[in-house]
C-alpha cells in the first residue's frame, strides 16, 4: 500500500517542517516584522468565532500562516458501519476544533499519567491567534463506501485536466481537507497534528502543506502582500467583508442541487511551483509585462496606483496593448471572463530544493473559494493556462477540491451533520 506508506511519511515529516517552515518564515517574510525580525505578540484574546452560518476561514481575513492537510479514510466495513465510523470521526473532530479555536486543550484527560495526554501539548499556553479551522469533503468521499453517491453535489464534479499542470497524486485529492490558519504557526500545525492523532485508526493523512507570509488579499483593512515572485497578490480580489459579493459569487444558495451545501462553499487548491532561479534572471521590463503590474507600487501598466483600474484598451505609440495580451492581470480579470470571479486565500511555500536540479522547491499554495468550481474556477483557469505569459514560470504540481458545508451552528452539532443524516 504504497498510498498509506507516503502518508505517514508525510506526517512524520510535518514535524520538522512545522519547525522549519517557522524559521523560513521568519527569513522571507520579514516585513511581517520589525528590522530586527521580531514581531509583536499576538493578544490573548485574537480569537474568531468557530459557531455561527458560514465556516470561518473563507470570508476571514487570513492570518500570516498556514497548516493545510487532506486526510483518507481507511474504512472497510458495510456502508451503514463505515458511516457511523465516519459519523464518530467528525463528531470528535469538531469538539476538538471548537476547543482549539478557543485556546484550549482538545477535550479528554491530559493529566493521568498511565496513559496519553489528550492533547499534544505544543500549543499549551498560547493564544489561538485568530485560528480557524475549516474543513471539506472531497469527491472520494462519495464512492460505494458510505452509500453517499446520491447526496454528491453536482458542483463537485472533478476537475479536467488544466494546463499547465503535471500533478504530483501523492499530493493531490483526498476524502477529507482541514485547512487551519494562525499568526502563530505552531497553533495551526497543532491543529492538523491532533486531528490526525484523533483520527487514527480511521484516517490517514494523505498530503500536507505548510503556507507562510499570506500571498493574497482578501479584505479592504489589509495590506496586499507580495508573492515570491515580489509583486502584490490579492489587489483586485473579492473582500470578504462585502456581504454581497460573497453571496454572488461564493456562499452556495439555493441554486444547489444538495441542500446540506447551502451556506457553504468549494474549495480549490492548486501547489503551483515557481521556477523561481529562471524569474530572478528576467528583466524587470518582462516581469511587469508578465504581470500587467509595475512591481514596486503594484499599480496597473496603465495606471498610478496599486487600486487604479486596468484600462485593457490603451495602446501605446506602436500600436500595441499597453497592458499585453498574455499579462496576467489581463486574463485574471472579472471584465476579460465573463464576470467571473473566486475569493483567493493563497499563501506562500517552501519546501527545500528540487533534489534533481538543486533549486529551491518553492511557489505558491493557491486556495479559492467559489460556490461553483465548474463555472468559476475550471473556466479561469483554462483561460490562464492557454495563454499566461506566467505559465513560463510555474506549473501547477498539485490539487484537490473540496466541498465545505456550512458552520456548525452550536454545540450540539458537528461538521457535515446534515450530509451524514
Amino acid at each position: 500500500m504504497p498510498e498509506l506508506r507516503a502518508s505517514r511519511r508525510g506526517l512524520l515529516a510535518l514535524g520538522g517542517a512545522a519547525v522549519a517552515g517557522a524559521a523560513a518564515s521568519g527569513a522571507l517574510a520579514g516585513c511581517d516584522g520589525d528590522g530586527n525580525g521580531s514581531k509583536a505578540a499576538t493578544p490573548v484574546d485574537a480569537k474568531v468565532p468557530f459557531y455561527g452560518a458560514h465556516q470561518a476561514g473563507i470570508a476571514t481575513a487570513a492570518p500570516a500562516r498556514l497548516a493545510f492537510a487532506t486526510y483518507d479514510l481507511t474504512v472497510s466495513g458495510s456502508p451503514e458501519e463505515n458511516r457511523a465510523a465516519l459519523r464518530e470521526l467528525l463528531q470528535t473532530w469538531t469538539a476538538a476544533a471548537a476547543a482549539m479555536t478557543e485556546g484550549k486543550q482538545v477535550p479528554g484527560d491530559s493529566t493521568t499519567l498511565v496513559a496519553p495526554p489528550a492533547d499534544t501539548g505544543e500549543a499549551y499556553g498560547a493564544s489561538p491567534a485568530n485560528l480557524t479551522i475549516t474543513f471539506g469533503v472531497g469527491p472520494s468521499l462519495f464512492d460505494d463506501r458510505f452509500g453517499l453517491a446520491a447526496k454528491r453535489p453536482a458542483a463537485l464534479a472533478d476537475l479536467p485536466k488544466l494546463p499547465p499542470e503535471n500533478l504530483d497524486p501523492s499530493r493531490s485529492g483526498g476524502d477529507l481537507a482541514i485547512q487551519a490558519c494562525s499568526d502563530d504557526p505552531v497553533v495551526a500545525f497543532h491543529a492538523i497534528r491532533n486531528l490526525a492523532r484523533l483520527g487514527r485508526g480511521t484516517v490517514v493523512m494523505r498530503w500536507s502543506q505548510l503556507g507562510f507570509g499570506k500571498a493574497t488579499s482578501n479584505g479592504s483593512a489589509q495590506e496586499t502582500p507580495r508573492n515570491l515572485m515580489g509583486f502584490k497578490d490579492g489587489t483586485r480580489n473579492i473582500d470578504g467583508t462585502d456581504a454581497q459579493r460573497m453571496d454572488q459569487y461564493v456562499w452556495v444558495g439555493n441554486e444547489t442541487d444538495q441542500a446540506w451545501m447551502r451556506g457553504g462553499s468549494y474549495l480549490v487548491a492548486r501547489r503551483i511551483a515557481m521556477r523561481i532561479e529562471a524569474w530572478d534572471r528576467d528583466f524587470l521590463a518582462d516581469q511587469q509585462h508578465v504581470f500587467g503590474r509595475y512591481k514596486y507600487s503594484g499599480a496597473p501598466l496603465t495606471g498610478s496606483k496599486e487600486f487604479d483600474t486596468p484600462d485593457f484598451g490603451a495602446k501605446d505609440s506602436s500600436g500595441q496593448p499597453v497592458i499585453p495580451v498574455g499579462a496576467h492581470i489581463r486574463l485574471a480579470a472579472h471584465e476579460n471572463n465573463g464576470g467571473i470571479r473566486i475569493l483567493r486565500r493563497g499563501y506562500s511555500y517552501t519546501d527545500g530544493i528540487v533534489s534533481a536540479s538543486g533549486e529551491l522547491d518553492a511557489g505558491l499554495f493557491f486556495i479559492a473559494f467559489q460556490k461553483d468550481p465548474r463555472k468559476q474556477f475550471v473556466p479561469l483557469q483554462r483561460s490562464l493556462g492557454a495563454h499566461d505569459a506566467l505559465n513560463e514560470y510555474i506549473q501547477h504540481v498539485g490539487s484537490g477540491l473540496f466541498a465545505c458545508p456550512p458552520a456548525v451552528s452550536g454545540p450540539d452539532r458537528y461538521w457535515a451533520q446534515e450530509l451524514l443524516g
